[in-house]
């Protein structure tokens, strides 16, 4: 048993050694191969390797010659793994440089067999990632959409004139229930800048993941601008697919991208779902330019930006980039300057106009082409046909005749001229182009007309309340029109300062002239207008006399107007104008009297006699059966008269006003000081009470009295449709102070001078007024003494010089809303104010004040107490001026735990004489979303602010003085450094 056993191991130790032996033979002999290829396997690497770099440099070559595309992430992964290869072959190369210096011995044969092992494997990764490199499935595929796309564009950080609009646009951006926002002007004002500088702003990058600009041309089409978005985001289709797949591919692709959609040059308006562009995508937005504001109105924009026309200095500004070293050249500067003038502050028009000017090299040519341009359009000047193109379109765009006619009536006026819009509007009415029946009805359509005008930029709103006027370039392109046209022909000579008239012959064929503000001392004394529609001669202050025959030939004539000429009576020749429906005196104050053949006008609508020297009317007033509006002054009447106006005043009882049965508005000019007239205006009050027509009134009430007297009398006076302004006592000014800070119209005001307490016809009338006005009221405490529920319709309130007035709103004495409607208050010079508000407050009060200021208060400490404050959401302007002992603008200890958002919509606020200001709010928790300017003047110590780069990101405008800023006190120094460059100081 045991012989077994050691036979059977000795058997087993027998198979391992020889094993091992076989083992160590294969050991040695695969040593010795290797060795021995030691040489071919370097040179077959080295050459694989070679092969491998060569292929990479092929890809690299074809991926940097395309920039349309981009390398696939196969082929960028293939890229890497060479890199790394020629890195792992470079390190075998150089041990075998090594290798081959080494002297022979058994180590060499080792270290050479190893290395050689090595190399061969090597070989096969270099082979395989060769054959990789075929990239079946592509070397390169489309790049992913840039992020933006930066457009070559002026900056308008240096032209406050534009830049303003792109801050305004941002600021839209931030808010998150903005969604579309539209931008519109008049060609060439600068709107295609100010979309190219949000797309390429720094602030906008980093609010979107992509901004996508499409110049939308006038031959647009859903596939068009389909296709402009597709390439944008480098969409591609397999096959061709209709607008509507399309359309959802595109809102696939947009899906969960935040993008903002440029969209200029819009010229009506496109559905943006039949693109794929969808409303509901979140925190993305929609941009778009138009020359047309009802485009931008049909595209449901929830926010409007109107750019206008540079100012002058950011308008040399440009053309002096344009135009470069030459305006250096002697005597240029000055000519320029005019040159920069005729360009009405258009940027694409001094673009235009620079280029041209820029060949010019001395002072001869460019007198030579600022003569030229003067003459533009009837002139032709290179480069500036896109400008009177367009102008054109807009013009033959025009829907109607009675519009283009309306149009064209605007050019009869001088050069940015100031047109009251009324007026206007009487023109166009007494022309035939906006007739109706009933006077309101066709202003209603003037107003029509003329917001469609304004909506394509050939008419623009002017600063000045109901103002409006023509451009310069856009009036020049109207005279070229009116000049080609065979049926209606003008002569406009305006303010050129001539003292002769137009020849007599020219006269003949005219439909319309303008002669008004020159220095005429004479007419012509016969000529013969037969077709002569429109005469404005207004502004004339040389002109004394009309001569007797003057309209003996101007049957056709339905507007004459002659106001603030120096005339002294009117020619019994004004009998033959049996067409005329519109007839201006005002301000003609040597005329001294209405001749007799007054009654002839048969016809005659509009009468307007304010500033006249006539002191009173005649009888034969009472035969204007048709006039609808009547604008008089009486505070000459009965002058000279030794019965101090009795006759008079039997005179206007008996013959006067009283029969004008189809008188729709009635303005009656006084003298605010005088109170010699007091018993004519009780008198005519009892006249104009019943008037059966009457739906405006403008009137003077000496008397509470009198006012209770027309309330009582007049059937129609409470009726919606009937506007006032009724002024009740003495005051400084015959005009609502209030009425210039508002953007619209209001219809029913009420002025109440020098009054005492309260009187229960002052609260009847407050409950129909729209706009109050107490000046010098005596023996009241605050508003609510007039009874709050009175005041639910006021829009605007303006205090002044009310020197018992204690608080505005007494809460005590109310327990309902208060003061809901109202948009503005001013109240100054009120001695003994202490507070705004006294009491407790019922929400919603003054819930849409947008504008407060208050003046010369010297007693009033705290503005914004306990619970108000959190009612004025909607408040934009605050203005705090000369009130000594004003301490802090928002005291919050009486509101301890106020909103941080409390003030989501201020935008100025005005801080001037109040050497008691020591802060503006106690807490910098306050954030001022909206906040733009603020003005702090002479608030000496005032030595921090509450503001922070975070809190008032949209501020753009810190006005005050030098001394001040530099000794504020800040709490991070880099809110400073952010301020500062927006300091403007004086």
């Amino acid at each position: 048993m045991a012989e077994a056993v050691v036979t059977a191991t000795a058997s087993a130790v027998a198979v391992e050694a020889y094993k091992d032996g076989r083992s160590l033979f294969g050991y040695i002999s695969r040593k010795f191969d290797y060795a021995s290829a030691f040489e071919d396997n370097y040179r077959r690497l080295t050459y694989e390797a070679g092969k491998l770099y060569a292929r990479g440099d092929d890809v690299k070559a074809e991926i940097n010659a395309n920039k349309t595309k981009r390398a696939s992430k196969e082929c960028q992964l293939w890229m890497c793994r060479v890199e790394e290869m020629e890195s792992e072959v470079s390190e075998l190369q150089l041990k075998y440089q090594k290798e081959i210096k080494r002297r022979s011995g058994f180590h060499r044969f080792l270290s050479r067999s190893n290395l050689s092992r090595c190399m061969a494997k090597k070989f096969e990764e270099v082979h395989a990632l060769m054959q990789e490199g075929k990239l079946d499935n592509g070397i390169l595929v489309d790049r992913p959409p840039d992020h933006v796309r930066i457009l070559d564009a002026p900056t308008t950080i240096d032209k406050p004139s534009l830049h303003w609009a792109v801050e305004e646009i941002l600021g839209f951006l931030r808010e998150k229930n903005v969604k579309r926002i539209g931008l519109w002007g008049m060609v060439g004002t600068g709107k295609t800048t100010v979309m190219q500088n949000l797309n390429n702003n720094e602030l906008v990058a980093q609010m979107f993941d992509i901004v996508i600009w499409v110049t939308v041309s006038k031959s647009w089409s859903v596939e068009k601008l389909q296709d402009a978005i597709r390439q944008r985001l480098n969409l591609k289709f397999d096959g061709p697919l209709n607008p509507i797949e399309t359309a959802q591919r595109i809102s696939k692709e947009l899906e969960n991208t935040r993008y903002l959609l440029l969209l200029d040059e819009l010229w009506g308006s496109i559905d943006l779902a039949e693109i794929g562009i969808r409303d509901n995508i979140k925190d993305s937005r929609v941009v778009l330019a138009s020359r047309f504001r009802h485009v931008c109105c049909e595209m449901n924009v929830d926010e409007l930006v109107n750019v206008k026309r540079l100012s002058d200095v950011d308008a040399w500004r440009i053309f002096e980039e344009k135009v470069g070293r030459d305006l250096k050249l002697p005597g240029i500067k000055p000519i320029a300057q005019q040159v920069v003038k005729e360009c009405v502050g258009l940027p694409l028009l001094i673009d235009r106009v620079a280029r041209a000017f820029k060949k010019k090299d001395n002072v001869h040519l460019w007198r030579d082409g600022l003569r030229s341009l003067r003459r533009w359009p009837s002139v032709r000047i290179q480069g500036m046909d896109e400008v009177l193109e367009f102008l054109r379109y807009c013009y033959e765009d025009l829907d109607s005749h009675d519009k283009k006619f309306c149009f064209l009536y605007g050019a009869l006026f001088p050069e940015d001229c100031e047109i009251f819009v009324d007026y206007l509007l009487e023109c166009w009415k007494a022309e035939g182009y906006t007739d109706d029946p009933k006077f309101r009805d066709a202003r209603d359509r003037g107003h029509n007309i003329l917001h469609d005008l304004v909506s394509v930029s050939l008419l623009e709103r002017s600063e000045k309340r109901k103002h409006i006027r023509m451009n310069k370039v856009i009036r020049s392109m109207a005279l070229k029109i009116s000049s080609q046209s065979r049926d209606d022909k003008v002569l406009v000579r305006t303010s050129e300062g001539l003292q002769e008239p137009p020849n007599e012959g020219e006269w003949g064929c005219l439909n319309r002239i303008s002669l008004m503000d020159n220095k005429l001392c004479r007419l012509p004394d016969e000529p013969n207008c037969d077709n002569l529609t429109t005469l404005l001669l207004q502004k004339n202050r040389d002109l004394i006399a009309i001569p007797d025959a003057f309209f003996l030939h101007m049957q056709s004539l339905r507007v004459l107007d002659l106001h603030e000429t120096g005339i002294t009576s009117l020619p019994s020749s004004l009998s033959r104008l049996h067409s005329l429906r519109a007839l201006y005196l005002n301000s003609c104050v040597a005329l001294l009297e209405l001749p007799p053949c007054l009654e002839f006008l048969q016809h005659l609508e509009v009468l307007d006699i304010r500033g006249t020297g006539i002191c009173c009317l005649p009888s034969q007033i009472g035969h204007l059966t048709q006039l609808k509006c009547l604008r008089m002054s009486v505070s000459n009447f009965g002058l000279g008269n030794p019965n101090k106006g009795q006759t008079r005043i039997m005179e206007i009882n008996q013959f006067g006003i009283s029969n004008l049965l189809m008188l729709e508005e009635l303005i009656v000019d006084v003298n605010p000081y005088s109170r010699q007239l007091d018993e004519i205006f009780k008198i005519v009050t009892e006249q104009v009470a019943t008037f059966p027509r009457l739906n405006s009134l403008t009137f003077f009430f000496p008397e509470v009295d009198c006012l209770e007297r027309f309330i009582k009398t007049s059937p129609s006076w409470k009726e919606t449709h009937f506007a006032f302004q009724f002024f009740v006592g003495y005051h400084d000014s015959l005009k609502f102070q209030i009425l210039d800070y508002f953007e619209y119209q209001i219809h029913r005001c009420l002025k109440y001078g020098k009054g005492e307490g309260q009187h229960p016809v002052i609260s009847e009338v407050l409950r129909e007024t729209n706009v109050v006005e107490l000046t010098g009221h005596r023996n009241f405490l605050s508003l609510s003494d007039f009874g709050m529920e009175n005041m639910s319709n006021l829009r605007g309130c303006w205090l002044e010089d009310c020197e018992d007035i204690e608080c505005i709103v007494d809460g005590n004495s109310t327990s309902t809303l208060a003061l809901e409607s109202l948009e503005r208050m001013h109240i100054s010079n009120v001695p003994q104010l202490r507070s705004i508000w006294k009491g407790p407050v019922q929400a919603g009060s003054l819930g849409q004040l947008t504008s407060l200021i208050l003046y010369k208060c010297p007693k009033l400490k705290n503005i914004f107490t306990g619970g108000l404050i959190e009612q004025l959401s909607q408040l934009h302007h605050l203005s705090v001026e000369d009130c000594d002992e004003i301490e802090e603008i928002i005291v919050e200890l009486n509101s301890p735990n106020l909103d941080p958002n409390t003030l989501p919509g201020l935008k100025t606020i005005v801080l001037q004489q109040l050497p008691g200001l020591r802060k503006i709010a106690t807490s910098s928790s306050l954030r001022w979303p909206s906040l733009e300017k603020i003005k702090i003047i002479s608030c000496p110590f005032l030595s921090r602010l509450p503001f922070t780069a975070n809190n008032a990101s949209k501020l753009r405008s810190i006005e005050g003085e030098q001394t001040w800023w530099g000794s504020l006190n800040w709490e991070e120094g880099e809110n400073k450094h952010r301020f500062e460059s927006l300091c403007i100081f004086v």
